[in-house]
């Protein structure tokens, strides 16, 4: 999500103010948050491995007060999570990364997978990832490489995704989300509602689509399907012929001049769309609360055809053992504790264990982000800039409004190799 750099989190510091928030901080068992932790002599590290989705300062700064543990970002793109896994497990301790990529990263052999029964809140989790189902038991979407398909291995260091649970969890949820198409309703002055927008010749030069080949065919395929010119039998796992269909489509689009970019970036994405560069674009939910955070008019636009889904969770490489494996365990358990999950939700993410991120949430937040309510007082941003006034209703409503409208997942298909070529030719072309 942003680009490949490496930035390390909070500088050491010793907090003194209470002795009682040592007790009960024992490894694995769920953070006591509230209390300021006193520094014990060893420094607790842990090299954190993502996109950025799940970090930030502030995450870092609160979970070092509040547990000891000093969070080490090394923030690279998507493509490069895989990539680093596979060829340098030990150039890092956490992996947080989406379940798409579990195909490419359990065969590797260089994840560990994690005990079930030493996360506090596992029980808690939305069975959006353990059934494929809304908390009420809707139902959703499971085209794409969806969650439950790949939460379990059958055994501790097996390679097999097990058909049924297991205590050993491939990765320990923590967000997900429902995206869509982002708009600048300013600059396009009038309603939006399909994906087939996306390669409508009024938005020339002015759409983009993201550059992640497991993500944007799946934007893409929901273009197509849109558009009426081809109905997949499952859009997360296309044949070969279906791929160059899909590629074949995009690329006369590409040759029109339709798309202004290919971004691959997180803040290349606010930046088109910040600029007005683009006006309609494959997005992502923090990145349209970025640029509304500017004051600049920016939808996560509903569409009729459903949302594209992804989820992300941690792991941990296969080399951490011993006191760092205690450290990792305690890191999860204090992140699904509820500050971190609230501090995401008000990006627009939802939290694996919505329990506890609303233990977090003033009732007004809650209302505004998760049940579709018109907002009764101004919505801030973490950093607190102001998001929306008070009366605003979210993009897409509810919760429930939301995931229940997933029509497919990210994905890594059968075919996954020659669909990256494709994608490749594509963005080369």
């Amino acid at each position: 999500m942003t680009e490949d750099t490496t930035k390390s989190g909070l500088s050491r510091r010793t907090l003194l103010k209470g002795a009682a928030a040592g007790a009960g901080l024992a490894a694995g068992s769920g953070a006591i948050t509230g209390f300021p932790y006193v520094m014990s002599q060893e420094a607790k590290v842990l090299r954190y491995l993502g996109t950025a989705v799940n970090a930030g300062d502030e995450i870092s700064k609160k979970c070092l007060a509040d547990t000891g543990i000093k969070i080490e970002y090394i923030t690279v793109t998507t493509d490069d999570v895989t990539k680093r896994v596979v060829t340098q497990p030990n150039s890092f301790d956490v992996l947080d990364t989406e379940y798409f990529s579990l195909k490419k990263l359990v065969p590797s052999g260089n994840i560990l997978a994690l005990d079930a029964k030493k996360i506090k809140e596992f029980n808690n989790i939305t069975p959006v990832f353990t059934k494929g189902q809304l908390p009420s038991g809707k139902k959703i979407g499971d085209q794409g490489t969806a969650p439950w398909k790949v939460l379990y291995l059958e055994g501790k260091d097996s390679k097999t995704f097990a058909k049924s649970p297991t205590e050993f969890v491939t990765l320990i949820p923590t967000v997900y989300n429902a995206d869509t198409l982002g708009i600048r309703p300013d600059l396009i002055k009038r309603p939006i509602s399909s994906w087939a927008e996306l390669l409508n010749p009024e938005f020339k030069g002015k759409a983009s689509i993201l550059n992640i080949p497991s993500i944007g065919i799946m934007d893409a395929a929901m273009v197509v399907e849109a558009t009426g010119q081809y109905k997949y039998a499952d859009k997360g796992n296309m044949t070969k012929a279906e791929i160059d269909l899909t590629m074949k489509i995009l690329t006369e689009a590409k040759k029109s001049g339709q798309f202004r970019a290919f971004w691959k970036d997180f803040n290349e994405s606010v930046n088109l769309m910040a600029s007005g560069e683009t006006v309609i674009q494959s997005m992502w939910s923090p990145a349209v609360t970025k640029v509304r955070s500017m004051g600049i008019p920016c939808v996560f636009q509903p569409l009729k055809e459903g949302y594209r889904s992804w989820a992300s969770g941690f792991c941990v490489s296969k080399g951490v053992s011993g006191k760092k494996l205690e450290w990792a365990y305690e890191f999860v358990n204090w992140f699904l504790s509820g500050w971190a999950g609230a501090y995401l939700n008000r990006q627009g993410y939802y939290s694996a264990v919505l329990s506890t991120a609303k233990a977090n949430m003033e009732p007004y937040e809650w209302a505004y982000w998760m049940e579709g309510k018109a907002a009764e007082k101004d919505i801030k941003a973490p950093d607190g800039s102001l998001l929306e006034k008070a009366g605003a209703i979210r993009d897409g409503g509810s919760y429930d409004d939301r995931m229940g409208s997933v029509a497919c997942w990210n994905a890594v298909m059968d075919e996954n190799d020659y669909m990256v070529r494709k994608w490749n030719e594509f963005i080369a072309a």
